[in-house]
């Protein structure tokens, strides 16, 4: 199964979900790009993943047109603000879904409070990419009982 995450940057909230769902299932195909993707993965995501137990640091992003010509099980937009414009997908795709998420990258103030929109954020994808995976990946796999209803 191949899943893509798109995000603008590719920097931040795709390469945690990218990691998050990685972690949950090895066996997947997981990648994550952006239409204009960022220089290098956020040190501020690398961190947090990193206390979440997940290692991101050896990511970087991508530009979406190298998945272009892929088929996808699945493509997962994750912006979520008001002033983002999510990456259309115009490849071979089964199922796309958009679940956003803000961007922590925007976060102004203190390094403690940025740090903990970061986490707040991580979080968020955490959970949301876990009921993905439950509800959506799991759902396929799991095989169909023959007993007509008697088990």
């Amino acid at each position: 199964m191949k899943v893509l995450i798109l995000c603008t940057g590719n920097s931040c909230r795709s390469q945690m979900a990218h990691g998050f769902l990685q972690s949950f299932d090895k066996s997947l195909g997981v990648h994550s790009a952006g239409t204009k993707p960022a220089s290098q993965v956020n040190p501020q995501a690398v961190e947090v993943m990193k206390e979440a137990g997940i290692d991101i640091s050896n990511h970087f992003p991508k530009n979406v047109g190298i998945y272009l010509n892929d088929t996808w099980d699945y493509v997962i937009t994750v912006c979520g603000g008001a002033n983002e414009t999510c990456p259309m997908f115009i490849g071979k795709v089964g199922k796309r879904l958009h679940i956003g998420f803000d961007d922590p990258s925007e976060a102004q103030g203190s390094d403690k409070f940025i740090m903990g929109e970061f986490r707040r954020v991580r979080d968020e994808i955490k959970k949301q990419i876990a009921e993905f995976y439950v509800t959506e990946i799991l759902k396929r796999e799991i095989p169909k009982c023959s007993c007509n209803g008697k088990c």
